[in-house]
């Protein structure tokens, strides 16, 4: 029993070097505004799995992202096209994809779809299918985003304080809220809570 306690410690230091010491693909975006821990942001279009979760706000992210990281480690099908030869093949194998940032959660319905962003490089074409049918592949279009970091636990009052925060701050800043609030995270969960980035990210009118 202490030898696998001591396995889980080193195996948990090493996972926490390594993503501090990797550098993880993150969405794109232009800052256009800047006031202390809260901007507005041109994200430019990215692709996402997205999987819908019928659960409790903090115990969603944990359900779904086991879901979603089986997906990019190699629990989906990516299409290869052979040229036109004889006989024509086509071949469908695992692939891992790189994990990126941040994981994101928004509410539809009652219910809780938590997405990760799918590298720059892919495309909805050379995207792979999923396997599980629970996860779907979407298009995210450009859009400006007003956004407040935050440090902390990710619990659901902590969530609640700093949408609050912003929403204030959209309305004082006369933006018009065109979507859902979305939460995202930057760090697994291992993280310790003081280091963790955490952020609410809210759709408004665009401003260019």
């Amino acid at each position: 029993m202490l030898k696998r306690q001591a396995a889980l410690v080193l195996s948990l230091c090493s996972m926490f070097l390594s993503a501090t010491t990797m550098a993880t693909e993150e969405a794109e975006y232009t800052v256009l505004l800047k006031e202390e821990n809260l901007e507005v942001r041109l994200y430019e279009p990215h692709i996402v799995a997205e999987t819908v979760v019928d659960t409790e706000f903090e115990d969603a992210g944990s359900e779904a992202f086991g879901r979603l990281f089986k997906y990019i480690s190699g629990n989906n099908q990516a299409q290869q096209e052979i040229a036109m030869t004889a006989p024509v093949g086509q071949v469908a194998e695992s692939q891992k994809i790189d994990m990126t940032a941040p994981v994101g959660q928004t509410q539809v319905d009652g219910k809780w779809a938590v997405s990760f962003m799918m590298p720059g490089s892919f495309t909805m074409q050379t995207t792979p299918k999923p396997r599980d049918e629970r996860i779907t592949i979407r298009q995210v279009p450009e859009q400006t985003m007003a956004a407040i970091e935050y440090s902390g636990f990710w619990s659901k009052s902590s969530y609640q304080k700093n949408k609050s925060k912003l929403e204030e701050w959209i309305n004082k800043k006369g933006f018009i809220i065109q979507g859902k609030p979305v939460w995202a995270r930057y760090n697994p969960p291992f993280m310790p809570w003081f280091l963790r980035r955490n952020e609410i990210l809210i759709p408004i009118n665009n401003l260019q």
